[in-house]
């Protein structure tokens, strides 16, 4: 497997300057061998600047939060991190690999989530390439690796966890988004770790049912809204009537037999649990 090799290279103003003279130089000899009729100068001069002409060749630009892989005929030599105007061997080749953050959101995927229910699940992925040797090296093409295998790990992460949680299932795809962005980074990051890619971030940006079954589940959401709702109101209301009849039989307000309070109990109860407003009956005789 191959490694990065950070690998310093002269800075190429210096190398620039040195070129230079030795081009001015390579000139002065041979048009010295010319004018002294010395045909080993005139061949040494011009093999000289041919020489000192493909050094100018060497020099390349390494931009902010960009490096450059060096190969010599084929084989790994280094990386080159260091911004700026570089001078390298002019037989190297100089491949740029950006090592700045991206992002790339992938399409809307059509999976069956841990109970067989067709959903619609979409990510966003925030990675870097930190190893350019990996990136370039180990697989074809790093860019196309990270998607692909970023809707992979979606595809997986959407069979494992249930779209919403039911008795005995802690953690869900939609009631619990900070945990499912951990376990997706980690699993994409598990995917990606022979690219040379860090995986800094991985978020769900898109999750609903598939729309056949879009409606069905919306009425059952509504149901089970509904049923939360009544069962919070019935205990409320319970509880208001133990009170009351606390109070009551404390305070010796009135005294109320067994048939009375149960009378009493479901006035109250439906008084407290009904969705309309309530029309009082008075009671002009006796309370028996």
């Amino acid at each position: 497997m191959n490694r990065e090799i950070n690998r310093k290279v002269p800075s190429g103003y210096l190398m620039a300057v040195l070129i230079f003279v030795a081009e001015a130089a390579m000139i002065y000899w041979f048009v010295h061998s010319v004018q002294i009729f010395s045909t080993s100068g005139i061949i040494v001069a011009g093999i000289g600047m041919a020489l000192v002409f493909i050094l100018w060749f060497g020099f390349f630009m390494v931009h902010p939060n960009q490096a450059r892989v060096l190969q010599l005929f084929g084989a790994y030599v280094g990386t080159a991190r260091e911004p700026g105007l570089r001078w390298a061997n002019p037989f190297y080749t100089k491949k740029a690999v950006s090592l700045r953050v991206r992002n790339f959101e992938s399409g809307k995927l059509k999976v069956n989530d841990s109970h067989g229910s067709p959903i619609e699940i979409a990510a966003v992925v925030v990675w870097r390439v930190i190893d350019t040797a990996e990136a370039i090296f180990e697989v074809d093409d790093y860019e196309q690796f990270v998607t692909i295998q970023s809707e992979s790990a979606l595809r997986n992460l959407s069979t494992t966890y249930p779209y919403e949680p039911h008795e005995g299932e802690s953690l869900a795809l939609r009631s619990n988004p900070a945990e499912i962005a951990q376990a997706l980074r980690e699993e994409i990051q598990d995917r990606l770790e022979e690219a040379g890619v860090n995986v800094i971030e991985a978020r769900i940006s898109h999750l609903a049912y598939a729309p056949e079954i879009a409606n069905a589940m919306l009425r059952r959401q509504q149901a089970s809204a509904v049923i939360a709702a009544r069962t919070q109101i019935v205990a409320g209301a319970v509880g208001m009537v133990r009170m009351a009849l606390e109070q009551l039989s404390a305070e010796k307000i009135v005294d109320l037999d067994e048939e009375r309070k149960a009378a009493m109990v479901g006035n109250l109860l439906t008084v407290l649990c009904s969705e309309e407003s309530v029309r009082p009956v008075l009671n002009s005789g006796s309370l028996y």
